[in-house]
């Protein structure tokens, strides 16, 4: 009974490896790459991947190669959604707290989602539909993200999104985005200089000790988030990010 029991979450504990291979390969890989990550053999893989497709969590591509499943998204919509609603009444503090609105970004696949926010009480204000995704190299809670990554993971993400440019401001080059995330790891948060949509600034720091990639934002008009705005904003969003760390890792 022991040894089955054991054998079962050794089972539980590959599919989840397997899917997790899948999406750091950028969402398709086929069998041999799968089988040479996980150093399984391609029988064992085989099978697993089989019961994924067959439950819906995985799908095989025409070209053979294996993709992840339709089912899995409906559970990383709820996952986002209730991890946006632990994390609202730290988004709510840093409204009070700096006056501008805030928001929760996670990376989703290629790009970051929004998946929390808190709106600013003034009339004119930064406003993102939750659930909306963006590219990451255009964004401050994207790069924010990217920071978190090696360069290497960085640049395979980039050649598989392109740099499209949001506004004139947007970053244009592999390197100068490097160079840009160098900064932000240094100092420890990312701006947006009105990359994503002119007029907008925002001041962006990654939550630390998440599982994925994720981070939090205070924007508005230029106006008023500016850099003395900014210094009053970078030891609220550190105390913030570690409170919402601390939530998502409670036991």
């Amino acid at each position: 009974m022991a040894a089955a029991a054991a054998d079962g979450v050794k089972s539980v504990a590959r599919v989840f490896d397997l899917l997790e291979l899948i999406a750091d390969a950028g969402g398709s890989v086929t069998l041999s790459e799968l089988s040479t990550a996980a150093g399984l053999p391609l029988p064992t893989i085989h099978r697993l991947l089989r019961t994924l497709v067959s439950l819906g969590y995985a799908r095989q591509l025409q070209n053979r190669r294996y993709a992840l499943g339709p089912r899995l998204v409906r559970l990383g919509e709820v996952a986002n959604r209730q991890f946006g609603q632990i994390a609202m009444p730290q988004l709510k503090e840093l409204v009070e707290r700096l006056g501008e609105t805030a928001n929760l970004a996670t990376i989703d696949g290629d790009r970051v989602i929004y998946v929390s926010q808190a709106p600013s009480p003034h009339a004119m204000r930064m406003f993102t539909e939750v659930g909306r995704r963006v590219y990451m190299h255009s964004s401050g809670v994207g790069k924010a993200i990217l920071a978190q990554l090696d360069d290497a993971e960085v640049r395979d993400i980039i050649g598989r999104t392109g740099m499209p440019h949001a506004t004139e401001n947007t970053i244009a080059t592999v390197d100068g985005l490097l160079s840009e995330l160098a900064d932000i790891r240094r100092r420890g948060y990312a701006i947006d200089e009105g990359e994503q949509e002119i007029g907008v600034r925002c001041y962006a720091m990654a939550v630390p000790n998440m599982p994925v990639p994720t981070a939090v934002s205070v924007s508005g008009p230029r106006a008023r988030v500016d850099d003395a705005f900014g210094e009053r904003a970078i030891p609220v969003l550190t105390e913030v990010t570690s409170e919402i760390s601390a939530l998502a890792n409670a036991e």
